[in-house]
């Protein structure tokens, strides 16, 4: 067997390798950071080819919010728009025209010039920053009243565990609500309030803006408008907490929350209260109930004592309270009548407790969802809600 190497009968063979079958394959690059932020640039110049114009942060088409918060976070970030501005043909990176200080202001959608002070207090200067109080520099990062809100989220983690609340992907600017939990860059947050509408000027139109107070799990809270938040979600991969079984983003525009009608069972050791059985308070609250509960060992319309949430019912697009004064007109027969001195001394008479089975509190709250109340009565002896008798 003859092992000498043919040299010129291996060039032959590569030169007639027109097809490149003998080319030594050639190992895949590895996806860079830049090669996912060009991706994802390039999918918002998609659809301004696909539609000639560009997506929208505040429409209610998700896939285009999507896009359009992207956008808006090209626009905010120069680092990441100068590295696609040499994708950008159309000039999507073009930031609005800015004709005055007042325009500036009011297309600042991201909140980078939210600041207390403005741009010529030197408080911030090194000399006069020493100055300031340890508790005015706190107020800037601790949460106000913090321990108010840790039993929520200590709560939160409970009711997830339990699997009466999930974690689903965040569905749109309209979900972010009072009372809603919400998960940004890992960390669990709690919308406390929602301000009032705010009319700002964006040039020649105007829009209007809510300003949220969000507390966050570490400790901390911030202050920022609705539209920025949705934009943080967008960018960071922010998530909902929704009770399990309910979708948030099945709420329609038309659909407003009005608040919560609960059901509470008292935890009370005081012998004259934890011997009265099936007694219950039917409230009404705006904010969460669990919120709403927070302190109740301190406050007489909890009896002093804390209390279990029973029944919570979330109630769209009618008055909770009028639904509220329908029980306690329903239930009148059997209100407890008992006095509770408060941590002021004061002596306060609480008006919404009852002493009627949970199960026809029940079936009473959803009559009155049917309208069928007006049919029935609640007879004590029985213990249940019987025709009305006419």
């Amino acid at each position: 067997m003859n092992d000498d190497f043919d040299a010129a009968a291996f060039a032959e063979l590569l030169a007639s390798d027109t097809g490149g079958l003998l080319d030594a394959p050639s190992t895949p690059k590895p996806v860079t950071s830049t090669d996912r932020l060009e991706r994802s640039f390039l999918e918002i110049v998609e659809f301004y080819r696909e539609h000639q114009r560009v997506p929208s942060s505040e429409t209610l088409d998700i896939a285009e919010r999507k896009l359009g918060a992207r956008l808006d976070g090209f626009r905010a970030a120069p680092e990441r728009a100068a590295a696609v501005a040499h994708l950008d043909e159309v000039k999507l990176l073009a930031k609005p025209e800015i004709d005055s200080y007042e325009d500036l202001l009011a297309n600042d959608d991201l909140d980078l010039l939210e600041e207390e002070s403005d741009i010529f207090d030197t408080s911030s200067l090194p000399v006069i920053a020493e100055r300031r109080s340890a508790k005015e520099v706190s107020r800037r990062v601790k949460a106000k009243n913090f321990e108010e809100f840790e039993p929520l989220f200590k709560q939160m983690h409970a009711d997830l565990a339990s699997g009466e609340f999930v974690i689903r992907d965040f569905a749109g600017e309209d979900t972010i609500k009072e009372g809603q939990f919400f998960i940004l860059a890992g960390v669990m947050l709690f919308v406390a309030e929602v301000g009032e509408d705010e009319i700002v000027a964006s040039g020649s139109t105007t829009k209007k803006k809510q300003r949220l107070r969000v507390i966050f799990e570490n400790g901390t809270e911030g202050s920022m408008y609705r539209q920025s938040l949705s934009i943080r979600f967008y960018l960071q991969d922010g998530r909902s907490i929704v009770r399990s079984g309910f979708d948030a983003s099945e709420i329609g525009d038309a659909d407003v929350e009005s608040g919560h009608v609960y059901v509470l069972r008292s935890l009370s050791e005081d012998p004259q209260i934890s011997s009265i059985e099936n007694l219950y308070k039917i409230g009404f609250s705006r904010n969460p109930v669990k919120k709403r509960i927070a302190n109740a060992e301190k406050e007489p319309t909890y009896l002093m004592a804390p209390v279990h949430i029973e029944e919570d019912y979330r109630v769209y697009n009618l008055r909770p309270s009028s639904l509220e004064n329908l029980l306690h007109r329903v239930f009148g027969s059997v209100r407890l009548n008992v006095s509770q001195v408060g941590i002021d001394g004061r002596t306060y008479n609480p008006h919404e407790w009852f002493v009627a089975p949970l199960p026809v509190i029940n079936q009473a709250i959803k009559m009155i969802m049917t309208g069928d109340i007006v049919n029935v009565v609640y007879d004590p002896a029985q213990e249940q809600l019987v025709p009305r008798e006419d």
